[in-house]
């Protein structure tokens, strides 16, 4: 038995992905099975072996040619199947395809990804419409949440991406955006200060 293996039969169970912490703390916490064969031999395994075991397994996947692969993700490890294979995989999910974001939806969602976290006035300001049925769109979707309130007159709402905005375009963190800091540098129009708390997109329910 190895490392490498205890760690592949992680991802395998996993319903989610797992990040190298919560694989160390499981492999440790072995110890303490009382089904377990025997000793446990990995109980001071520590991340930094964790991490190296991980990117050999990607490694070895692709060399392999594999039809599955190991990916990292914002909160984790997981195995995934290649998307090559797709169109098979596919048939045994058929889900109707989720509707697509419109261009003002997608538009909106760019400025909070690379200005977060930003007014609603602040996003009108770039934009030059409203835009409350479009952030109610996007707060529906669980692209975007409120994150508290600017420090300003009328202490208007501030709006930033979700967690599962990372999963859904498949970034592992914000760094990942295409051009981010060009785009964060970028002088862009402002809203006027406000005196009056600013309204805001109903967040969804649940």
């Amino acid at each position: 038995m190895s490392l490498i293996r205890v760690i592949e039969a992680l991802l395998f169970s996993a319903q989610k992905p797992v990040s190298i912490r919560e694989i160390a703390t499981a492999i440790k916490g072995a110890e303490d099975d009382p089904a377990a064969a025997g000793p446990n031999e990995f109980a001071r395994v520590r991340e930094a072996e964790v991490a190296a075991a991980l990117e050999q397994l990607k490694i070895d996947y692709v060399e392999q040619q594999r039809a599955f692969q190991l990916i990292e993700k914002a909160e984790g490890w997981q195995l995934a199947t290649d998307p090559q294979y797709a169109q098979w995989v596919r048939q045994l999910f058929p889900a109707p395809k989720p509707a697509r974001l419109s261009a003002p939806a997608l538009e909106t969602l760019a400025i909070i990804a690379y200005r977060q976290p930003i007014t609603r006035a602040d996003v009108e300001a770039v934009r030059g419409v409203n835009i409350d049925g479009v952030l109610q769109t996007l707060m529906e979707r669980g692209l975007v949440k409120i994150a508290g309130r600017a420090e300003v007159p009328g202490r208007p709402l501030l709006y930033e991406t979700t967690q599962f905005f990372l999963d859904h375009f498949g970034l592992r963190n914000l760094d990942e955006l295409p051009n981010v800091e060009e785009l964060r540098k970028r002088n862009l129009p402002i809203a006027p200060a406000r005196t009056q708390p600013e309204s805001a997109a109903t967040p969804p329910s649940g």
